[in-house]
């Protein structure tokens, strides 16, 4: 899509194009307001850089050419929608006023976590268990370990923070997780696929979820798949 990413404009056109589930970056600013930004570093409109994390969200937007989106106006937008929305936490300070928020707004059944490697799963688990969660890979334990090995690993932090699902990029997937991870009751999502071929592929293979910049080609793969196989 040729939008900004992290905007309302972004999140309207994916919706737009047939998305099942929204996902942005959260961060949270130094007066806690939860903001939609992948980096703390922020380019202010003089051309100087900030730290998204020590300015309160009044100077943030008085420093930004374009005023900074809230993640309370993306849940709006996307509950007025009936779809759900995937948090990408950026940092451990996001956790609790994430967790406070979603409740808020009565979207604990519409919301689910992600950039939680096993530390920050466990501290989500503790601080509402109620949120659910995906576990994001230990990239590295797949450069470290034999395959075998780093799913073993990846499945029992899974469990140990209470996850539902599992967060891969799309090529540490092979039918090995698939199988382990449905034996242990685990969905597997995917990121970041763009290409036809691969969303073919990854599908086939049975993925839960897969996220792209490209959602009208995804829901269009998914429609001919689903012909294909009638």
């Amino acid at each position: 899509m040729n939008t900004p990413d992290n905007s309302l404009l972004s999140i309207e056109t994916g919706l737009a194009n047939g998305a099942d589930i929204i996902e942005d970056d959260i961060r949270v600013t130094r007066d806690g307001t939860l903001v939609l930004s992948h980096d703390d570093a922020v380019r202010l409109a003089d051309g100087s850089m900030g730290r998204l994390s020590q300015m309160t969200i009044s100077e943030l937007n008085e420093g930004l050419s374009i005023p900074i989106v809230k993640l309370e106006e993306a849940l709006h937008l996307v509950r007025n929608t009936g779809k759900t929305m995937n948090l990408d936490l950026k940092a451990d300070e996001c956790i609790e006023p994430v967790s406070e928020l979603v409740k808020k707004l009565g979207m604990l059944g519409r919301v689910f976590l992600s950039g939680c490697e096993a530390d920050r799963a466990r501290k989500a688990k503790y601080s509402n268990p109620g949120v659910r969660k995906l576990l994001n890979v230990n990239a590295s334990l797949f450069l470290t370990s034999s395959y075998a090995e780093a799913v073993l690993q990846t499945l029992q932090d899974a469990e140990g923070a209470g996850c539902f699902g599992i967060n891969v990029p799309y090529r540490l997937v092979e039918p090995y997780l698939l199988e382990k991870a449905a034996e242990s009751g685990f969905q597997i999502y995917i990121w970041t696929v763009n290409e036809e071929k691969d969303m073919r592929l990854y599908a086939g293979m049975g993925v839960h979820s897969i996220t792209t910049r490209n959602v009208a080609d995804l829901v269009r793969v998914k429609k001919e798949m689903l012909a294909e196989g009638s």
